[in-house]
Parts: structure tokens; C-alpha cells; sequence
């Protein structure tokens, strides 16, 4: 009577991963921050770039004097302000999302029931959201110009409800997304892309072809309410 030997299971193979995609993910879980900040620094600048050649903007001026390749910079909207972008992202938009983001999966982890992923959803929209919308449209008004925090908080109460409905809209599709199919050290990768998306959104679409133009208009429209409110006052005095 022969007696058949079980063969060991052989270990289903792992999918291999592009070499600068393997880089990256070893970038990130050995230095997370810094990543992170190299990440949202390249696309907030690109951001702004494709943004405004997308919009169709006239450059920035230039002296005539000024060296050839200052043009060709100014031509393709490649100035100070894509500059000041991607300073935010990497000093102000990546360590915000990464300290807010880290304590929403810290209070999680290991939690896997639907019931703790909707509570997950509706507290990154709820609590994470609108503070990292109102840190966005503060520090956009000052990298276009704002000269006193009235007109800070002018942008940010005028531009808040347009921003956290697109981030209500793509932030839980992303999320689902990645929570189903996605492993851990991916999904900062996607929440990236989601906040690229997001802000190109709101920047190139809700608000006119370009911030700049939505944020002069806001600025107008809420000098000319407080006109007419001060006028109504004055009336009512007399």
C-alpha cells in the first residue's frame, strides 16, 4: 500500500513592483515626513503650473532687458507664485496631513469592521477635512496677496463650502478605494493624488479659470456688501 506525500504549497508569487515605485515606498516607510514633503512640494508647484497654462493666463511681466530664459520661465507660467506653492506643500500642507492623517489611522489601526471604516470616513471628513481646508484657503489668500487677516478670513469664509464639497465628494470615493484594494504603505500615495485633484478642482473649476480671478472677485464683492451693509446703517441712523 502506497502512501501519497503531501507536497509542500508553493507561496503564491508577489507581484513585482516598478523599481522607482519599490524606491519610493522604501522612501516612505524609512523616512515618511520628508517624502511626504518632496511629494506635496512637486505637486503643488505642478499644480500651479498646469493650472494656469490650462487657464490660458497671460504670463507674468517681464522687463525687456531680462534674460531669454526669463521669458520662455514667464511664457510657461513657471514664476514666484509656482514657487510659493510648492513651498507650501512642503512646509505646511505635507506635515499637516501627515501628523492629522497619522492620529485618524492610529485611532483605527487594526480596526477592520465596515463599522469602524465608515466612522473613519466620516471623521476624516468631518474633522481632518475642514481643517486642512481652512489652513489651504488661508495660505492661498497670502500667496496672493492678502494684506491683512480681514481679507483672510474674507477668502477662507467665502471659498470654504466650495472647497469641502469637492473634498466630500472625492475623499470617500479614494478612501474606499483604497482601504479595499490598496495595501497600508500605498495609500499615502493615493491620498496624494487626492488631494491634487481636489485642489486642482476647486482652484481651475469652482472658482473661475484661476484663483487669482476668484479671489479679486471675492475680495470685491465682500468690500462692496460691507459698503452697502455701513450704508444700510447709516440710513437706519438717521
Amino acid at each position: 500500500m502506497s502512501t501519497s506525500i503531501p507536497r509542500p504549497s508553493q507561496p503564491t508569487p508577489q507581484p513585482r513592483l516598478h523599481p522607482l515605485l519599490a524606491q519610493y515606498l522604501l522612501q516612505l516607510a524609512i523616512h515618511p515626513l520628508r517624502t511626504k514633503a518632496l511629494t506635496s512640494a512637486t505637486l503643488s508647484f505642478l499644480q500651479e503650473v498646469i493650472g494656469s497654462n490650462v487657464a490660458g493666463l497671460p504670463p507674468s511681466p517681464t522687463p525687456r532687458d531680462a534674460f531669454p530664459l526669463s521669458k520662455v520661465l514667464a511664457k510657461y507660467h513657471l514664476d514666484a507664485k509656482a514657487v510659493k506653492m510648492a513651498i507650501y506643500g512642503f512646509f505646511v500642507s505635507a506635515p499637516l496631513g501627515h501628523y492629522l492623517v497619522g492620529l485618524l489611522q492610529k485611532a483605527f489601526a487594526g480596526k477592520v469592521a465596515v463599522k469602524y471604516r465608515v466612522a473613519q470616513l466620516l471623521a476624516s471628513n468631518l474633522l481632518v477635512a475642514p481643517v486642512q481646508t481652512t489652513v489651504f484657503l488661508a495660505s492661498m489668500a497670502l500667496i496672493n496677496g492678502a494684506k491683512s487677516l480681514d481679507e483672510v478670513i474674507r477668502t477662507v469664509k467665502g471659498g470654504f463650502w466650495a472647497v469641502i464639497r469637492v473634498t466630500w465628494i472625492v475623499s470617500p470615493l479614494s478612501m474606499v478605494f483604497a482601504q479595499r484594494f490598496l495595501p497600508m504603505e500605498v495609500r499615502p500615495i493615493v491620498y496624494g493624488c487626492r488631494i491634487f485633484v481636489t485642489r486642482s478642482t476647486c482652484l481651475n473649476c469652482s472658482y473661475g479659470s484661476h484663483f487669482s480671478t476668484w479671489y479679486s472677485s471675492l475680495l470685491v464683492r465682500c468690500s462692496t456688501s460691507r459698503q452697502r451693509r455701513c450704508a444700510l446703517r447709516q440710513r437706519g441712523r438717521k
